[in-house]
């Protein structure tokens, strides 16, 4: 994990119930003899979500729909947190200056909350999904941040990734994305089953876990089209973005996204490692630019 991340030590459930006393029927004692969670109820996983934002992020309300993806908080904070590392090795971007795209920020908009809350840095999200979209616009509300701090735009074309939602004088220091992983419905229920199988072994009721609706979780081609897709679509917007990034999941999907990123000759391009325990992933980042801090 980062060494900048907050959550590197653990969790403090006393701090995190004070914060948020509705997560205090979902903590147990592990058989560790330290307070947990079980991992595996989405509404557990949620109320420890709402506690974090709460306790480190500044963010007093936040909920998501019923299906919809909770996403896991370490590691989002851990990709934003690399992201800065890219940004204060190749620029002299003042932390008031960086401005991210988030693509594909769903009803939860974890990364622009998680990066102006932890860095100060301003955000755009995309979105193709209305009930994600109405959902965000309401944490946004009830937080009382601006768009001009967090904005949401809808991605009126599903195949497309960043056309229709960069403008023209738009200027973003990097763009940001978790990419539908699967390549079917199927085989997101397979992924599913065998996650729940492991952080509950007793479990008889499979479900996708976490929640999470089609776009969230696959596309025809899975994540290495989508990325291919990004990658094709980056090379026109290359005075717009100074950073291109994307989460990939599979590591067997490195080499073939190295292969199609010499399509586009990138001036850099980087596969960074992340870990959380004993998950490993990796995100790609790639520029046109030349930088010289």
């Amino acid at each position: 994990m980062h060494p900048n991340n907050l959550h590197k030590k653990g969790y403090n459930f006393d701090k995190l119930v004070k914060a948020h006393p509705a997560l205090a029927p979902f903590v147990i004692m592990g058989k560790s003899g330290r307070k947990t969670i079980t991992f595996s109820d989405p509404k557990a996983v949620k109320a420890l979500n709402s506690a974090l934002l709460k306790s480190y992020y500044k963010v007093q309300y936040w909920d998501i729909p019923e299906g919809y993806l909770c996403p896991p908080i370490p590691g989002r904070a851990d990709y934003i947190l690399k992201i800065e590392d890219i940004l204060e090795q190749t620029t002299s971007l003042r932390p008031t200056m960086v401005k991210g795209l988030d693509i594909g920020s769903g009803s939860n908009i974890i990364y622009p909350l998680i990066g102006k809350g932890m860095l100060g840095w301003r955000f755009v999200g995309t979105e193709v999904d209305d009930v994600a979209i109405d959902n965000a616009l309401d944490i946004l509300k009830k937080n009382k941040i601006s768009p001009k701090e967090i904005g949401i735009r809808k991605q009126k074309n599903m195949d497309s990734i960043f056309k229709g939602v960069i403008r023209e004088g738009d200027r973003f220091a990097f763009s940001m994305c978790n990419p539908p992983f699967h390549k079917s419905a199927e085989e997101a229920l397979q992924q599913s089953t065998r996650k729940v199988k492991n952080l509950n072994p007793n479990s008889k009721e499979v479900t996708l876990n976490f929640g999470g609706q089609s776009n969230e979780l696959w596309c025809e081609g899975g994540e290495l089209a989508f990325i291919k897709k990004m990658i094709n679509e980056s090379k026109d917007i290359k005075d717009q973005v100074i950073w291109f990034t994307s989460l990939v999941s599979k590591s067997t999907n490195v080499v073939p996204i190295k292969k199609h990123m010499k399509t586009v000759r990138p001036a850099e391009f980087h596969v960074i490692d992340m870990g959380q325990g004993q998950k490993k992933s990796r995100f790609v980042a790639w520029t046109f630019q030349s930088l010289s801090k």
